[in-house]
């Protein structure tokens, strides 16, 4: 779990003072920055001291393993060691950061440790500050990156930040649609957190809190306003504690694969995979439906039209090496259910 939270509209001003005791002499703190803000004016709130650098990081994409480790191997190159990350910026930036600070202290390459507890030596000092709520990568165990034949996390003690700074003042000013994709990734892993066979009370405590402040913004309240930007702040972090220990499930699974193959994002990949998932999540979906049409959003559809059958063949692959969601969701026996020709079937309707 992450040891230290900031909370509180303004905090980022106290950045400065938040790194300072974790500084190393001669080596310098490294923002990782989400490469929308180049230009924009929190740049120059960022209070870069001797040979700090600044990083702009290129999120068009979903994290690449490539990508981790060319960062890395940069910072390596260039300082030889530095004092710590900061990832300011979306789910994307905070997976990169998680994983350029373990990598600063692993050796090979970040596709080495796809999957669960192979990290073996912490990173450096990390702290994680969001600037878009809902994908919970603030405070979970993993950092999900596309390797060379997988999409899958560095799953591990040693990934969540050493701290992170949760400002919601940060958040205002998304794009109206990536906001509530991002935030659709919350309500959806809580749905299938308190759905699935792992649930216990510490998840379910979070989640259900969670949900109810998703529900809040994007059912109860007419317009979007401040209290929105801190309800939905904290639903992300509550989301993401459910998931600590538990899974998320079906919706996930599937979402991996497109993703793997078609490179689309993460949020908007859950919001098209869980417009098709009644048979397992029947009243979610229903709710997620309302949601959608509520606030005026369109979920794009077809997107495997076209696809060979090699391509419905990596999909599924990655998918179902996606191995404790689906126990998560469908039990022990899982593999009796979702077949292949099912998961076949269901990315047919994506």
């Amino acid at each position: 779990m992450v040891g230290y939270v900031v909370y509180g509209r303004g905090s980022f001003n106290q950045l400065d003072e938040i790194v300072a005791p974790h500084r190393k002499v001669g080596k310098p703190m490294v923002f990782l920055v989400d490469h929308f803000f180049d230009g924009k004016p929190l740049i120059n709130r960022i209070s870069v001291r001797g040979n700090d650098k600044i990083i702009f990081a290129d999120v068009t994409h979903e994290p690449k393993t490539t990508y981790v480790d060319k960062l890395s191997q940069q910072l390596k190159d260039e300082f030889g060691t530095i004092s710590g990350v900061i990832g300011i910026g979306g789910g994307s930036t905070m997976d990169l950061a998680k994983a350029v600070s373990l990598m600063m202290n692993n050796p090979g390459s970040s596709a080495d440790y796809q999957g669960w507890d192979l990290v073996k030596n912490p990173g450096v000092y990390k702290a994680g500050i969001p600037t878009l709520s809902g994908t919970g990568a603030e405070v979970s165990r993993t950092t999900v990156l596309t390797g060379p034949t997988k999409k899958l996390g560095m799953n591990s003690d040693f990934t969540p930040f050493d701290q992170i700074v949760l400002d919601p003042e940060l958040t205002a000013g998304a794009p109206v649609n990536q906001r509530f994709y991002t935030g659709m990734d919350c309500y959806i892993h809580c749905i299938e957190s308190l759905e699935g066979t792992f649930l216990n009370e510490f998840s379910k405590s979070y989640g259900e809190k969670a949900l109810q402040l998703c529900r809040d913004v994007f059912v109860n309240k007419e317009t979007w306003d401040t209290g929105c930007e801190e309800k939905l702040m904290m639903a992300s972090y509550a989301g993401g504690m459910s998931i600590a220990y538990s899974q998320v499930g079906v919706a996930h699974a599937v979402s991996y694969g497109l993703s793997y193959l078609l490179g689309t994002k993460h949020g908007i990949g859950n919001c098209i995979v869980m417009n098709q998932l009644e048979e397992y999540y029947p009243a979610g979906v229903k709710e997620f439906k309302y949601m959608v049409e509520k606030n005026n959003i369109e979920i794009p559809a077809g997107i495997c039209k076209g696809l060979s059958e090699d391509d419905f063949d990596k999909m599924i692959a990655v998918s179902l090496g996606m191995k404790p969601l689906w126990e998560n969701a469908l039990g022990k026996d899982w593999e009796k259910i979702m077949t292949r020709e099912k998961l076949r079937a269901l990315y047919d309707k994506l």
